[in-house]
């Protein structure tokens, strides 16, 4: 089937949210799509897109954990003139094309702070002649809300302009009621596709990751604790002392602070930037740190590795830290709080989380896959709905 797809996302500190949606945006293009990915951030350098087209929106970023204020990436505050820039934008990158599907990552779910952009661009859609589509694509777990009012806002815009919800998450390990009050009124859109991985590989050649401690950071915006207390804690181990500890720096972090964490590594330590072959380097691990992301915690189930979890927690973050629990729960990781964190406390984290086993339960995977799957058959039966 051939079809049009256009896919908005926006990351705002770690680089998750365009990793899933590059990969949903791939497997589409494997049934037929002609896909555009517009984002309204950098797409990280270690990010292949393979066939997308790219659309730059104008581009904004959060300067902190709070989420509550938009920055352009220079750090000014966005203003009335630059939304409707953005605004308008969007729209036209959508009208360039007759677009079968609209997927938007997150949003309504999230993204709230896009709302002067998105409602606009659901209403250009839902007012076509044949409207496409339309799709949102949200990770396992959701960031609960202070206000309830919010989260019922979230079941509003669902129910008033979307056909399908995707969850990427095993539904016998997490469901959309564990973090969203509101599930039951949403439930007869939602679909669970799997956790959404990337592209199968074959295994990257050399020894790197070897019997070693693989400390990661994903994009590495908020994970200066956990990075300085790993830099010192391999000679506090009791049971890691002898291994090679690998540190990974993501690419939000300036090259400036790379290279002070990098002097600052004691002998048995390596400092590297992020890599592509992350997922290898979990196989072979002897065990890996980082905090919770949707991405890392998705590498570390497949690999089997056991695992630290220093979940980003800070302002109002809830998902990190109830993925974290979930996994501790089925006896695949242990838990350390970020705040306060030491590195005679990750060290202490990392003896016990080595006397973990290495898992060989299979999660559900294939979300990218299934998505697809799933949004094609949409799209089949809204055009014989659509056909005279």
């Amino acid at each position: 089937m051939r079809f049009t797809a256009f896919i908005h996302v926006q990351h705002l500190l770690g680089t998750g949210h365009v990793v899933r949606a590059v990969n949903i945006g791939k497997a589409l293009a494997k049934k037929g799509g002609d896909v555009t990915l517009a984002s309204g951030n950098t797409i990280p350098p270690t990010l292949d897109t393979g066939p997308l087209e790219i659309v730059k929106l104008p581009a904004c970023r959060s300067p902190d954990a709070a989420f509550k204020r938009l920055v352009t990436l220079d750090g000014e505050d966005i203003d009335d003139e630059w939304k409707s820039a953005r605004v308008k934008a969007s729209i036209q990158a959508f009208g360039s094309k007759n677009y079968d599907l609209l997927l938007t990552e997150t949003y309504p779910f999230g993204r709230r702070q896009l709302d002067f952009e998105l409602t606009p661009l659901l209403n250009h859609a839902k007012s076509m002649t044949k409207p496409p589509v339309i799709a949102t694509s949200i990770r396992d777990i959701l960031v609960r809300k202070k206000e309830l009012w919010k989260e019922e806002w979230m079941a509003d815009q669902a129910l008033n302009y979307y056909d399908r919800v995707l969850i990427h998450a095993d539904p016998d390990f997490i469901q959309l009621e564990d973090s969203f009050p509101f599930a039951e009124r949403v439930n007869h859109l939602v679909r669970y596709t799997g956790y959404a991985s990337g592209d199968a590989r074959s295994q990257a050649e050399g020894s790197d990751g070897e019997d070693e401690i693989v400390v990661s950071c994903g994009g590495g915006a908020v994970a200066e604790g956990l990075l300085l207390a790993a830099l010192e804690a391999k000679p506090l181990s009791r049971r890691a002392e002898d291994a090679t500890w690998r540190v990974l720096i993501g690419h939000d972090i300036s090259e400036d602070a790379f290279s002070i964490y990098k002097l600052s590594a004691p002998k048995g330590v390596i400092v590297e930037r992020a890599r592509r072959d992350f997922p290898d380097l979990l196989k072979r691990a002897r065990l890996s740190v980082s905090q919770a992301g949707y991405n890392t915690v998705l590498d570390i189930l497949i690999a089997g590795v056991p695992a630290v979890f220093v979940p980003f927690a800070q302002e109002n973050e809830t998902e990190q830290g109830q993925r974290a629990e979930a996994l501790a729960h089925h006896g695949r990781a242990v838990v350390t709080p970020e705040a306060g964190l030491a590195p005679e406390r990750l060290a202490a984290a990392v003896d016990d989380a080595l006397a973990l086993p290495r898992s060989h339960h299979q999660v559900q995977l294939g979300g990218a896959e299934t998505s697809a799957d799933i949004l094609v058959r949409d799209l089949q039966i809204r055009s014989a709905e659509q056909s005279p």
